[in-house]
Parts: C-alpha cells; sequence; structure tokens
C-alpha cells in the first residue's frame, strides 16, 4: 500500500472525481525532471509536463443554432438561433461562421450581430440573415458559433454544415477567399 501511495504523490492532480462540480480544472502532473548538465548556478532548472482537462460548466449549450436551407456564396443565407437558458446577453453577441477545426474565437471567417436593438427572450426563435458576401466563396465544412460578449467565450455551435461552393469562384478566383487573413 506504501508503494501505491508513493505513486500517486508523483502524479498529483488539482481535484478528484468527488470534487467535479467545485472545480472544473483537472491539472495533473506526468512528469518532473531537472536538467543537471548546468553547472554556473545553485539552482538547476526544471522541466514538468502536465495535463490539463476542462469540465463542461453547462450539459446542454445556452444557445441552440442551425443553419437554415442550403448556404453558397451566389445567395443570402439564414440562421436560426433560440437561448435555451437565461444568460447575460448584451447587444454585443455574435454569431460567427467557422470553418470546421478552427481554433480561437477570432478565427471567423464572418459574423453577424445576434440582435440590432432589443435583446432575445428565452425560447425565442430568431432568424438573421447573411449577406452572401460574408459567405465563403470555394466553401467547405462550417460550423456557427454563438459569441457571447459578457461570458467572453462561444456558448452554442451548430451541427457542422457544408457551404457550396459558389458560380462566382471560378469567375473571381480564390485569391479573394482569404476573407479574415486566416488562408495566407
Amino acid at each position: 500500500e506504501e508503494d501505491d501511495e508513493g505513486d500517486e504523490s508523483e502524479r498529483a492532480s488539482t481535484s478528484t472525481h468527488n470534487d467535479q462540480d467545485e472545480y472544473p480544472v483537472l491539472v495533473t502532473q506526468n512528469t518532473y525532471t531537472s536538467d543537471m548538465s548546468y553547472g554556473v548556478s545553485d539552482h538547476k532548472p526544471v522541466l514538468a509536463n502536465f495535463t490539463l482537462e476542462l469540465r463542461k460548466c453547462f450539459d446542454t449549450p445556452l444557445v441552440d443554432i442551425s443553419p437554415v436551407g442550403v448556404w453558397s456564396a451566389d445567395q443570402n443565407a439564414l440562421l436560426t438561433y433560440t437561448v435555451q437558458e437565461d444568460f447575460m446577453s448584451s447587444l454585443w453577441d455574435w454569431i460567427g461562421l467557422y470553418r470546421v477545426g478552427f481554433k480561437t474565437v477570432m478565427d471567423y471567417e464572418s459574423f453577424v450581430w445576434v440582435r440590432e436593438n432589443e435583446l432575445p427572450e428565452v425560447n425565442e426563435e430568431i432568424q438573421r440573415c447573411v449577406d452572401k458576401d460574408a459567405i465563403p466563396l470555394l466553401g467547405g465544412e462550417y460550423v456557427l458559433g454563438y459569441y457571447s460578449t459578457n461570458m467572453n467565450s462561444i456558448i452554442g455551435l451548430s451541427d457542422n454544415f457544408q457551404i457550396l461552393e459558389s458560380k462566382r469562384a471560378a469567375v473571381e478566383g480564390p485569391e479573394l477567399e482569404d476573407t479574415n487573413g486566416l488562408n495566407k
């Protein structure tokens, strides 16, 4: 049993299964070593490797969002969203169009404001139009994300959906595709 306890101290962590609600972040130290090749200092450099696990704060998204119909840069597109749970929304909230596999909230191809003059109510379905000029010409697999300014986070994602290549793509060319500076 003493060996098991010794192994446990080598892999320290901030949380256990019993206190998951209290700690939404789990950090586990995998390795810890020092570099003994340094001879000048009495403080040897150390290296550690950690695993970071973030638990979901919500089981269901605060906002349900979906594209409507077929999307392509040949016509304006529609999306709908519904606030599922009450949260502190803002007129500065927006819905971004992201290529599947995006890394940060700022990787959007384009966006629309959620509302122009009033905030949505819980369970109210709202439809927004996305201008055809804000839709990528070459198409591909995309996702919509609702960004909450007050929570500084995406609080709802659509299922992945396909944007069809525009008929304008052959005429205007792929050099116009770099809407947000991401394809350089």
